[in-house]
């Protein structure tokens, strides 16, 4: 079945063309009375169709923010110009920046299971300040410099040592930025590779954040669903054929929202698929080293040796959040954009936070510390799906992350359920945030890892007997 591309408000493509030609009256590229570019002409710009263009243009003429002169072509309204006296809402507006999933965070909330965090007593928090005092004494200097653009040297290459040896991962010292999270990353890839009206394969669902950030870059989304199984590959050919999307934003291990990890033939398979059509995989992968039973398959990065992915690892989730270190291993010339990007973003990740994270990362007490956080999430994940169990909910058990993708009795909506929630002081996170047609409104999203155990369970059982309710 053809999905449908969606954007901002899950529109079909004219009205993505109807909003992009209004947005850029609105940041005043063509005002009152401009002659707009040719059908033919803004079809080629932002390759879409020309019947979609004058779908688009027939729209705005009927709802009066376009007119046409006879055998002149279209020109813009008086009516879709902000007076002077609105100015500074228009300039708001136009540029107004949506991230549902941050929205839901800041709700305060006593049974916390809508943020993919771990529980701060689960950290090495005493031994990891025992770092920071050593990285004091081994770099005395260490807060009166910058760390370069490209992130700390030393870091970089033990993390390069670090990725062959564990993930088969062959790439140089050079191959490597250190951001500030996997959020940055994301960010500067989408500003580095798409433009308005650019073409993004994303999984349904999806992390909710990437979704709001390649929708602010005027991006049109493509879902490619993921299962249990992985991808329909002949799907995933299908659209990279038909649409030629610039980038396939995926996250195949331990997945998120779903915990769904994509088995190892496929992950070769797809490497094949983006180098035949041309197509930037950007494979993010923050919960590799938290598995259950045994580690999940190499990264697709691995697998590729012309290029054609970009690989992000986040070590945030499960060392110290504080850090905010991520490390994005990509090839040249892509990687020469990143820098670029990266330096206009911060000039470079604080070099203190590089160091205490490089000396604690290379620590026997590390490999300790994850051996031990794996055991205790099990637990967590095995409370909550106990309690899940006397409620008779659906859910596919993870082998490894953060997160359980639940699916709702019939006769209860996330939103409604999430409403009465907030009431008792419980967050989730609803499925159609994740879903980049806006719907899966019997889905939600349960995070396992924060709340330590005494509240899990409380909390599940208060959030599992509201349901009872409906």
């Amino acid at each position: 079945m053809k999905k449908t591309i969606v954007s901002r408000q899950n529109h079909p493509l004219f009205r993505q063309v109807y909003d992009h030609i209004l947005n850029r009256i609105d940041r005043g590229e063509w005002s009152a009375h401009t002659k707009l570019p040719s059908i033919r002409l803004l079809a080629d710009e932002i390759n879409v169709h020309r019947l979609t263009v004058f779908k688009a243009y027939r729209g705005l003429t009927d709802d009066g923010k376009v007119y046409v002169k006879d055998k002149s072509g279209y020109f813009v309204s008086e009516d879709s110009v902000y007076s002077k006296k609105t100015q500074k809402d228009k300039v708001v507006s136009t540029y107004a920046v949506s991230n549902s999933l941050a929205d839901i965070h800041r709700i305060p909330a006593k049974y916390q299971f809508s943020q993919a965090l771990i529980d701060p007593n689960l950290l090495p928090n005493i031994y990891l300040s025992e770092y920071v005092k050593k990285v004091f004494d081994l770099y005395p200097k260490v807060m009166g410099t910058y760390a370069s653009i490209q992130g700390d040297e030393e870091l970089r290459g033990s993390l390069s040592e670090h990725f062959r040896e564990n993930h088969h991962l062959q790439l140089s010292s050079d191959e490597l930025l250190i951001t500030s999270g996997a959020q940055q990353a994301i960010s500067m890839i989408a500003q580095v590779m798409l433009g308005p009206m650019d073409t993004v394969m994303v999984e349904r669902p999806t992390y909710s954040s990437a979704l709001d950030i390649f929708r602010r870059q005027g991006a049109r989304l493509i879902p490619v669903s993921i299962t249990p199984e992985g991808y329909n590959l002949d799907e995933v050919e299908t659209l990279m054929h038909t649409h030629k999307p610039r980038m396939f934003y995926m996250n195949p291990t331990h997945h998120n929202p779903t915990g769904y990890t994509v088995p190892a033939w496929q992950r070769k398979l797809l490497v094949e698929l983006a180098e035949r059509y041309n197509c930037l995989l950007v494979e993010d992968d923050p919960f590799r080293d938290i598995y259950f039973d045994k580690p999940p398959p190499l990264p697709l990065f691995a697998y590729d040796t012309e290029g054609w992915v970009i690989y992000i690892n986040s070590f945030s989730k499960y060392i110290a959040p504080g850090l905010r270190i991520c490390a994005v291993a990509c090839r040249y010339p892509f990687m020469e954009q990143l820098i670029k990007a990266k330096s206009l973003a911060d000039n470079g990740t604080p070099l203190l936070n590089q160091k205490i994270f490089l000396h604690y990362y290379t620590s026997q007490r590390l490999q300790q510390h994850l051996e031990k956080l794996r055991i205790a999430l099990q637990v967590h994940k095995e409370i909550m799906e106990e309690e899940l169990s006397l409620a008779g909910w659906e859910w596919r058990a993870p082998e490894g992350g953060l997160n359980l993708w639940v699916k709702l009795p019939r006769n209860i909506s996330s939103e409604a359920l999430f409403r009465m929630s907030i009431g008792q002081s419980i967050s989730f996170v609803p499925g159609e945030i994740f879903d980049p047609l806006g719907e899966l409104r019997s889905w939600i999203r349960l995070s396992y890892s924060f709340a330590n155990e005494i509240l899990l369970r409380e909390g599940m059982q208060r959030l599992t007997a509201l349901s009872r309710t409906f």
